[in-house]
């Protein structure tokens, strides 16, 4: 992998230059995004070799990048970005990882820590029995073949017109919770059958559902606009994705995807970045699946957003607007996504892989909902359950450098089964509760795997994005209540 000898050439103190001589066969540069103390925790494993693998892809352009919190993948790195045109360049399912739109839901509200400390047992005790989590949990909706069209189709939509919410949670999701292009037609039997039963489930792994209190806020006109009022107010974030619906589409496509590299004579240095053509039918199959797939997350989490206003709700007695439980925004952090961006001093519609990202669009996008056209678009970055979370700004120069994209969370320092050698799971839970931070978890065996230190510390890295101008600090937030899987 790139090492010290000249190969990894540092740019300035937060960018670091994998140059195109590294590997004959990159079509551009990698580009990572890194202080000294996050690229010496990068070296540990193979995710800057990933990243030079990336840039071998047909029709990738500007540079492979990675964010600070990259680690190793399937092909991609976790936290790898990557554009390729749409004339000549392709998709790879690689690119975009197994859990599709894996992503984070952040509702403010009028609470504050005073308020709901006293109750915070009896509230996680019922977030936990409205919520199914676990591995291969199943939901309380039950979707036959038709239904789950509509839902692969309509997304967040399908959700709000169950009953699972408001309109106006639409206005603050990416592209309002709905990804054009899905076809039912090009998901298997499979998949369907996995997904016909985890609608509205949170899933395991590193997946959570957390109650936050703001404890500090680094730009008021920002997280004003966000609904981000005072330290002590409490917010509650989601993370979950497409569960076993998207891991089946990523699976069935891989193989897809082979048989196309073979069919289009596509030379890789790693088999696991496996793509088409975008143009092709195996690409575009490709994408209209992922749609689908990415439809579903958002109803996933629109259902979610509803049963935890519900439990607030039923532990308050209150509504959910006079608790000011509002959807400040929802992004994706697995995705590709067909997009406008300079290139080459020219606007062209190219195709953004984000796998482990976070899209961070500027002040005066178009994309954008009113409400955060001067602000810019919010930016959300958990951290591990131990420790705080970020909320942040997308920027312009984050459009020139990185096609509009950023950090997605602290990244991985151990793997899950290092993680499981070096802490127990009661261990983790007790430490947890010690800090006064309340756990309801479905194997608390795994949540060893979750610990603090099987991660980086989020704000090493948020303090890179920042510093390099991609995201913009707002606030952060620390964990009271925490749900894992």
């Amino acid at each position: 992998m790139p090492d010290k000898k000249g190969r990894l050439i540092r740019l300035d103190e937060y960018r670091w230059e994998i140059p195109p001589s590294f590997k004959p066969g990159m079509r551009v540069r990698g580009l990572v995004y890194a202080d000294q103390k996050l690229i010496d925790e990068i070296g540990a494993d193979d995710s800057l070799e990933q990243v030079a693998n990336v840039a071998f892809l047909p029709g990738i352009v500007g540079s492979s990048l990675a964010m600070p919190d990259i680690h190793s993948g399937y092909g991609f790195p976790i936290g790898g970005v990557a554009a390729t045109r749409i004339s000549d360049g392709v998709v790879s399912p690689g690119g975009v990882g197994f859990d599709i739109n894996c992503g984070v839901r952040l509702l403010n509200t009028y609470l504050t820590e005073r308020e709901i400390r006293p109750g915070l047992e009896r509230l996680m005790s019922h977030l936990f029995a409205s919520v199914p989590s676990g591995l291969g949990s199943e939901g309380k909706i039950k979707l036959k073949s038709r239904q789950l069209d509509r839902l692969l189709v309509k997304g967040a939509l399908w959700a709000v017109e169950a009953g699972y919410g408001d309109r106006e949670d639409l206005e603050y999701i990416e592209e309002r919770g709905c990804l054009t292009g899905a076809d039912p037609d090009t998901v298997s039997a499979r998949a369907r059958e996995r997904g016909s039963s985890q609608s509205g489930t949170l899933g395991s792994g590193n997946h959570f559902l957390e109650i936050q209190v703001v404890d500090e806020i680094y730009n008021e006109a920002c997280a004003r606009a966000f609904g981000i009022e005072e330290t002590g107010q409490v917010l509650v974030l989601i993370h979950t994705g497409s569960r076993g619906f998207g891991h089946q589409v990523c699976e069935d496509y891989l193989k897809t995807m082979r048989e196309a590299v073979r069919k289009y004579a596509i030379e890789l240095p790693d088999r696991q970045l496996a793509c088409a053509p975008v143009q092709s039918a195996e690409g575009q199959s490709y994408l209209a699946a992922m749609a689908c797939a990415a439809n579903y997350a958002w109803a996933n989490r629109q259902c979610i957003t509803h049963w935890t206003r519900e439990a607030f709700c039923a532990m308050l007695g209150k509504t959910p607007r006079e608790l000011g439980m509002r959807v400040v925004y929802d992004v994706a952090h697995n995705i590709a996504k067909l997009e406008k961006h300079l290139v080459d001093g020219k606007k062209t519609t190219v195709c953004v892989h984000r796998k482990g990202a976070t899209r961070a669009f500027p002040a005066g996008h178009p994309d954008l909902p009113g409400a955060y056209l001067k602000s810019g678009q919010p930016v959300l970055i958990p951290g591990d359950m131990g420790r705080y979370s970020y909320i942040a700004a997308g920027t312009e120069k984050a459009m020139v450098e990185t096609f509009g994209s950023t950090c997605h969370g602290a990244g991985r320092l151990q793997s899950r089964s290092a993680a499981r050698k070096s802490a127990r799971g009661a261990d983790v839970a007790g430490e947890l509760e010690a800090r006064g931070i309340v756990v309801r978890v479905a194997s608390i065996s795994g949540l060893a795997e979750e610990a603090s230190a099987a991660y980086k510390d989020v704000a090493g890295v948020v303090d890179v994005t920042d510093a390099a101008g991609i995201s913009l600090k707002v606030a952060r937030a620390r964990p009271i209540g925490v749900i894992k899987g």
